[in-house]
């Protein structure tokens, strides 16, 4: 056991935070927490002084996306803290290891209504894997330290709530270190379920979740998917989770996901769903194809068990860690002779070939308008050819963004993030900025739409100030597309609130002291992004694009408009 040391509260906090190999924070200066600010510097961690306090959790976010390390953020009591509620919930539901340092009003005015208080736990209670609430400055390290590994062991975010007053005092600390379990494959007799019931699949399917990329697994679900022949699809929004130059690789399901993946999946009996939760949105159908194959076994492996059968009924569920797992089902099978999916093999493989090779004529051809303004989906595939391979890349919400997950694909793991089911805007460009921090000979590059960039876009000042090159695409074309999409099909062209009137963003940001570049023209996307790309300044590449709109986002979600008011009645729409 460690030595105990006297020290000040902040001391034990910010040695606490370097035990936790904390090198860098997201935030805002505020005098709640400035005793230990002061701190940071001498401790080796770089405070990056941001705009918004929404920008610093999505920053950190980002940052423990691309890192597998804690992302942390910190904030002024009151406001500055409210200002993380949205970018905390992202990060719940994308399972990402944040730390919101969450500084309170004192303990001595608790109550009176002071300046800059509110209670800050309910908040955040619903929205965090823990809350470690300090109430006396001999417990900050020892609180602090839960927090941190709680942040990892149940992967999501947490909370450390310290009155202002609580940074104060001294005592004989005692630094808590990094616990570190051991995971394990999961239950012993269900992988042997699940290794038999793979073992006399005739058309098996694997289904590659961000478990997959978090337990650090893609090489073993390889080994896995290569000893069954089974083609693998990538869950919504985590298209880094298989690489796209493997033959198995099938691509994307969910919202403009790739149709292959979706045909292959719909002929598989045996679906092995490794690291997923198998969120609901993500096996919507899709292209008016209702793709899920309800006759199909499933194995379902997450590491939370909570998740285990909630959504789809499962014949088989594991509780484990998605690389153990695939690994200890990869020995089983080559433990049991002959397996019965050999036998389909060349039949399969050419039907993945056949539905690969459809999709991407289709997509090529969808893909080609020579418009003026160009077609979102030309600028899509112009960029897709054109973007650096060991790029990382996050995406906004919106329509454009969305029509993106037909093109973005990858080779290697931790490299594409998205907003994830809490589908907020503004998201992209600051985890961005976090992942740019965190893997500094990358590019990084974001996808965002007009809309979306007006939540975001005074993060340039973040990346000037802080000399951080991230690339930010913005998609200009004067509306907030995916409500549009709603009003075209249920309201009769009805625009309320969906037409933007926009100022060029490229002169913007130069204005702002980072680059822009304006691009018009589909054969300018190329040169535009690697020039963006191995810049070392923040570059905002302005594309200009026409108002042509992909799928419905929500068809599942909205009906056609019913008026009984004789008022409204005109505005009635009859399809």
């Amino acid at each position: 056991m460690s030595q105990t040391t006297r020290m000040s509260a902040s001391e034990a906090f910010v040695e606490t935070l370097v035990a936790h190999n904390v090198k860098h924070i997201f935030g805002i200066v505020g005098s709640a927490y400035m005793d230990a600010l002061d701190l940071f510097e001498p401790a080796g961690i770089r405070f990056i002084s941001v705009c918004h306090e929404q920008g610093a959790a999505h920053m950190a976010d980002g940052y423990a996306r691309v890192s597998g390390k804690h992302g942390v953020c910190v904030g002024q009591n009151g406001p500055g803290i409210t200002n993380f509620v949205t970018a905390i919930a992202a990060a719940y539901w994308a399972h990402s290891p944040v730390v919101a340092i969450t500084p309170e009003a004192g303990t001595g005015s608790r109550g009176h209504g002071g300046f800059q208080e509110t209670d800050q736990i309910p908040i955040f209670s619903k929205i965090t894997k823990y809350q470690a609430d300090i109430r006396r400055f001999d417990r900050i390290a020892e609180l602090t330290g839960r927090a941190f590994d709680y942040a990892m062991l149940e992967r999501g975010p947490v909370q450390i709530n310290i009155p202002r007053d609580q940074f104060y005092g001294e005592f004989d600390a005692r630094i808590p270190q990094p616990v570190n379990l051991e995971r394990s494959a999961g239950g012993e007799e269900s992988l042997t379920k699940a290794a038999q019931l793979l073992a006399k699949a005739k058309f098996p399917v694997i289904l590659s979740g961000g478990g997959v990329v978090m337990s650090g697994g893609v090489n073993e679900t390889k080994e896995l998917a290569e000893l069954l022949s089974a083609p693998v699809v990538n869950t919504y929004l985590h298209n880094d989770s298989f690489p796209a130059d493997h033959k198995l690789w099938c691509g994307p399901i969910g919202y403009q996901g790739s149709k292959a993946a979706m045909n292959i999946i719909k002929q598989a009996d045996v679906i092995l769903c490794l690291g997923t939760r198998l969120g609901p949105f993500g096996t919507l159908p899709q292209y008016d194809m209702s793709y899920w194959p309800e006759k199909a076994q499933i194995i379902q492996i997450d590491a939370n068990p909570r998740t285990i059968g909630l959504v789809r009924e499962v014949s088989v569920g594991i509780s484990g860690d998605a690389k153990l797992a695939a690994k200890n089902i990869t020995e089983k099978l080559k433990t049991m002779g002959t397996l019965t999916c050999k036998a389909t093999e060349e039949a399969r493989m050419k039907e993945l070939q056949a539905q690969k090779t459809a999709w991407e004529n289709e997509l090529n051809e969808i893909s080609m308008k020579d418009d003026t303004p160009m077609a979102p989906r030309r600028a899509l595939r112009e960029l897709e050819k054109a973007m650096p391979k060991n790029a990382m890349v996050s995406t906004d919400i919106g329509n454009i963004c969305s029509v993106s997950n037909s093109y973005l694909r990858f080779n290697n793991p931790n490299s594409f993030f998205a907003a994830m089911s809490f589908g907020n805007c503004g998201y992209a460009f600051p985890a961005a900025i976090g992942a740019q921090v965190a893997a500094p000979d990358r590019p990084a590059v974001c996808y965002v739409g007009d809309g979306a960039w007006g939540m975001s876009f005074m993060e340039t000042y973040t990346c000037v100030r802080e000399n951080i090159p991230v690339t930010s695409v913005v998609f200009n074309n004067g509306q907030w597309g995916a409500e549009k999409r709603n009003q075209i099909d249920f309201y009769a062209n009805r625009f309320t609130g969906t037409n933007l009137k926009n100022p060029s963003f490229s002169e913007v940001a130069k204005a702002m002291g980072a680059d822009g570049i304006k691009v018009e023209h589909y054969d300018q996307i190329g040169d535009a992004l690697q020039k963006a790309t191995s810049s070392d300044k923040h570059t905002v590449v302005e594309i200009m694009v026409n108002q042509e709109l992909g799928e419905p986002f929500r068809r599942d979600a909205l009906k056609l408009p019913k008026r009984l008011l004789s008022k409204y009645q005109d505005y009635t729409v009859t399809k």
